[in-house]
């Protein structure tokens, strides 16, 4: 009886520190000097006021510099092609990832949307950058992407930011529109993205 309650401990013991324990990141010890944030208008920070965006206020949490790279407007496809003028040459430790908004608006499919990311952050790790991958999803909002992004970062070993957007999207006072944060959402923002990348870089 004592051997039974034993192993099942055990188990217990190694489902807890299972579930405790870090992912597997690629380039977890990543030798760039800059965070990249490349993204839509949520990176560039449509809705916000001057150093109200969400970048800005990332370089006030960590040592780095760090840069955005955010284009109002951008789908996967037009980020592939700026890649490596905006990120890539501008020696990444880490970047941030976030489209998704503006490829659903133009129609481009859930599977070419992920494509196109997978190529991005590929072309990333092959620079040697670590990769943490947004998720806008908010309740049923996005709902659609969550899983698919989800199942990429862990096949790209990349780091997963879930439902940044969660009760912002919902909540008047935070929004500048319909969709959009206000510089009070972009703090909420930022604080999420922080804590999923704070392991990685300190």
């Amino acid at each position: 009886m004592k051997r039974i309650d034993l192993s099942l401990v055990l188990i217990i013991l190694a489902v807890i520190f299972a579930g405790c324990a870090k992912p597997e990141i690629k380039n977890v010890d990543a030798k760039g000097s800059s965070i990249v944030c490349f993204g839509d208008s949520l990176t560039f920070g449509y809705g916000a006021g001057p150093e109200e965006d969400y970048p800005a206020a990332l370089a006030k949490l960590v040592k780095l510099p760090v840069i955005n790279a955010g284009v109002d407007g951008d789908t996967t496809f037009l980020a592939l092609e700026r890649l490596e003028n905006d990120v890539l040459v501008k020696n990444p430790r880490l970047v941030i990832v976030e489209f998704c908004a503006n490829d659903f608006l133009k129609k481009i499919t859930k599977e070419d949307t992920v494509k196109n990311l997978g190529k991005i952050i590929d072309r990333i790790q092959d620079k040697g950058a670590m990769v943490a991958l947004v998720d806008i999803s908010a309740g049923m909002f996005f709902q659609e992407y969550r899983a698919a992004f989800r199942r990429l970062a862990a096949k790209k070993k990349a780091i997963f930011i879930p439902v940044i957007l969660s009760k912002i999207i919902t909540n008047p006072a935070m929004k500048s529109d319909f969709f959009h944060p206000n510089a009070r959402g972009y703090q909420v923002v930022v604080r999420r993205i922080y804590q999923s990348i704070a392991p990685y870089i300190k």
